[in-house]
Order: structure tokens, then C-alpha cells, then sequence
């Protein structure tokens, strides 16, 4: 049987079957749902989008798979020459792997490592936010500030090698000045703090953080895994404070294939590029620049630019606002808006207990959890849908 993702087994709801799906629609075998948070905010094109099928299809009658130790192929080295001259800055190499939680491990391995070949042995610490979320693996669970994960630190114990801070200057600044020449780096989920609540901060932070890691030596990583294609309204947040590592997943395929990258800079590449054999990342996942991942992502991005997605967004970010601003109720503390992205935080979980069936019932497929009722809808979404979805989320508190 499945064993599925974040629920208890035993008590969990059974979970909507989907027999098809095509365009922001998830159908059931009676029932059809816009899908409000685009498969964990992958699904930035829609479901079964004819180019992107295409894409899949052609490389199939090639090869599906062949991996990169010792091989290469076409789709690895066009996508990440592609990377290298889309993404902001010196971002220019590309290590692929199969999932989000992986290539933060890859960031958080080339950030330690990059000190440990350069003799620096002392840097041993990373800095991180409170509420962030960067993964389900070991480490990317330490970096985490989810309560979901605190049985690892009733197991373990707290980190030593691990500061959580708020998204504040002040606290960036304290952190620097007392730990700077122990941290090997600072890493964000820039402007947007998806699964820690879509939390949302001021682009100030980052320049600041950006300048200080300049400061004291400490490389900058940000995990745009769900930040990244546009979901905060801009492109990249790279493109406004460039980091020194930059982490993409998700949306990279537009939600087809799992698959990610992690890109560092010129710096960071040249801190690994030596005679030295011990100096070389020791890192290779089986499924890393997957042919048909690699495939359908360049043509995401091609969609992307093609069809001006940014546009689209921007529309998305116009109809919200619209429609939710001056909204309230007593029951909610807060309604959040950035981008592609709009929350609605209550004080009381038990305020949204229930909406999961009450949105199908109105057409709209959601997955609140804790406080928060959010959408992360499709980028293609049409006006009606989008309008639709936003509805359902107000007719929930009349």
C-alpha cells in the first residue's frame, strides 16, 4: 500500500483519486478541480500541456535515462548552458540531482567543503532563518526551523552547528558580529517562506545579508526551489541580491519530472577545481541530468520566456489584490500577498479545519495546513478560475 506524505496513517482522510488532468484541472472520475496549489507549486504551465508532452515524448525514442559519471548527453549540457546564460550574475555551474531536499544538501555540502579545501576548518556553522523549510533529508532538516522535525532534535539534540535567526537586520547584524568567522554560510528562502507559513520579508534583509557575507567571507545560498519562475513576483530574487549559490527545483520542469540544480559561482567552482583529488565533490545522485527532466525543463523555460510569464504573473498578483484586500474577518490575523502567491493566516487552526472538502465541493482542490489557507495557483490560470479560487476562500468565513 502507499505510504503517503505528512499524514498520520492511521486517522488520515482518503485521498482524491485523479483518473486526468489537463490544463489548472485535476478531475476525479465525477468531478473536475482547479488546482489552487499547483502540485506543491510545480505546475506552473498546467497539466498536460502539449509542448511539453511533445518534448517528453521526442527524447523517449531516444533514451529515457543515462547517467552522468563518466557519460554525458545533449539535454544535461544544453539545459545547463541554457542556465548559465539565463541565471543572474556568474551563476555558471550547474550540479543536477533528482529533488529540492538534495540540492540543498549539494549547497550546504559545497559550502562546508569550500572552506575545509581552503584550510578553514573553523567554519563549520550555517545561519539560517527561524520558520525556514528547506527539505526532508537529515540536514536540510537541521537547517529547518519546522516543528514537524523537532522528534530529530528530541533524538539528537539541538545543533551546535545551526543559528536560527528572525528575518530581521538587527538579528542578521548580531549574528555576523558574534559568529562570522565560524559560519561557512548563510542560507534563505528569499522574500517568501513557503512551508514555514508563507511568510513574507523585505528585499532589505537580503542586501544586507548580502553585504555582510561580502564582509566577512561567508558564502550567500538562497533555495529558490519554490521561490524561483516567478512565484514572488520576480523572476529570480538572485536577480536582485545575487548569491553565491543558488538552488532550483520544482518548477524547474514545470512540474513534470522531479529533478533540481544546484548553481554556483565562479568563486565557489574554483574553490573544488584543483590537482588535488581529495578536493573534488564527492557527490553524484543516479538520476542527476535525467534526459527527459532535462528535456522538458528547457522547454519550460522556453514557455517562460516565450510567452511572457512574468506578465502572467503579474496579473495574478493584480486579480488577488483585488479581489482579497479590504477583505477580514475576526477569525483572521493576517492576508499576505506576493506574486504568485496569496495566504490567508487565521489565530485558530480549527478555523480552517474542514475547507479541504468544502473547496472540492465548490470546484477548487486545496491543501491548507497549520494556520495558513493559501493558493499557488498555475500560471496559465484564466481570470474566471483564478476568481473562483479566491471566492471559495472568502465564501469559507461567510
Amino acid at each position: 500500500m502507499i505510504w503517503y506524505p505528512y499524514e498520520q496513517m492511521k486517522t488520515m482522510k482518503a485521498p482524491y483519486k485523479i483518473v486526468d488532468a489537463e490544463g489548472v484541472y485535476l478531475y476525479t472520475e465525477d468531478q473536475k478541480l482547479i488546482d489552487s496549489v499547483s502540485s506543491w507549486w510545480s505546475v506552473i504551465h498546467g497539466y498536460k500541456h502539449p509542448e511539453l508532452n511533445r518534448v517528453i515524448e521526442a527524447q523517449l525514442k531516444k533514451f529515457a535515462h543515462v547517467m552522468l559519471g563518466g557519460l554525458t548527453h545533449d539535454p544535461a549540457e544544453k539545459l545547463s548552458e541554457k542556465l548559465q546564460n539565463w541565471l543572474p550574475g556568474d551563476l555558471d555551474y550547474c550540479f543536477f540531482s533528482d529533488s529540492g531536499s538534495v540540492a540543498v544538501e549539494v549547497a550546504l555540502k559545497m559550502a562546508l567543503q569550500y572552506y575545509m579545501n581552503r584550510g578553514e576548518h573553523q567554519r563549520t556553522m550555517v545561519l539560517a532563518l527561524e520558520h525556514a523549510y528547506h527539505g526532508d533529508t537529515f540536514k536540510t532538516m537541521e537547517v529547518g526551523d519546522d516543528e514537524d522535525y523537532h522528534f530529530v532534535l528530541k533524538a539528537y539534540g539541538k545543533s551546535d552547528q545551526v543559528l536560527h535567526i528572525p528575518a530581521e537586520i538587527s538579528a542578521l547584524e548580531q549574528a555576523f558580529a558574534k559568529y562570522h568567522d565560524r559560519l561557512n554560510c548563510f542560507i534563505a528562502e528569499p522574500l517568501l517562506q513557503g512551508a514555514g507559513g508563507m511568510r513574507m520579508y523585505d528585499i532589505s534583509f537580503l542586501k544586507r545579508a548580502r553585504q555582510l557575507c561580502d564582509q566577512y567571507g561567508v558564502l550567500l545560498v538562497f533555495d529558490e526551489v519554490a521561490t524561483g519562475f516567478g512565484r514572488t513576483g520576480n523572476r529570480f530574487v538572485a536577480d536582485l541580491v545575487l548569491p553565491d549559490i543558488l538552488v532550483l527545483g520544482k518548477a524547474l520542469t514545470g512540474g513534470y519530472i522531479g529533478h533540481a540544480v544546484t548553481v554556483a559561482n565562479q568563486k565557489v567552482y574554483e574553490g573544488f577545481y584543483d590537482d588535488n583529488p581529495s578536493h573534488a565533490l564527492m557527490h553524484g545522485p543516479t538520476f542527476m541530468g535525467n534526459a527527459l527532466a532535462c528535456s522538458v525543463a528547457l522547454k519550460s523555460i522556453e514557455l517562460f520566456e516565450e510567452q511572457d510569464y512574468m506578465s502572467k504573473i503579474r496579473r495574478i498578483e493584480e486579480i488577488t489584490r483585488h479581489e482579497m484586500e479590504g477583505f477580514s474577518d475576526p477569525r483572521i490575523k493576517e492576508i499576505r500577498i506576493m506574486g504568485g502567491c496569496v495566504c490567508v493566516e487565521v489565530y485558530d487552526p480549527g478555523t480552517i479545519k474542514g475547507y479541504q472538502q468544502f473547496a472540492c465541493e465548490h470546484g477548487v482542490f486545496s491543501r491548507p495546513f497549520l494556520n495558513y489557507l493559501y493558493a499557488m495557483v498555475p500560471y496559465v490560470i484564466g481570470e474566471d478560475e483564478l476568481i473562483q479560487v479566491l471566492r471559495t476562500m472568502k465564501k469559507w468565513f461567510s
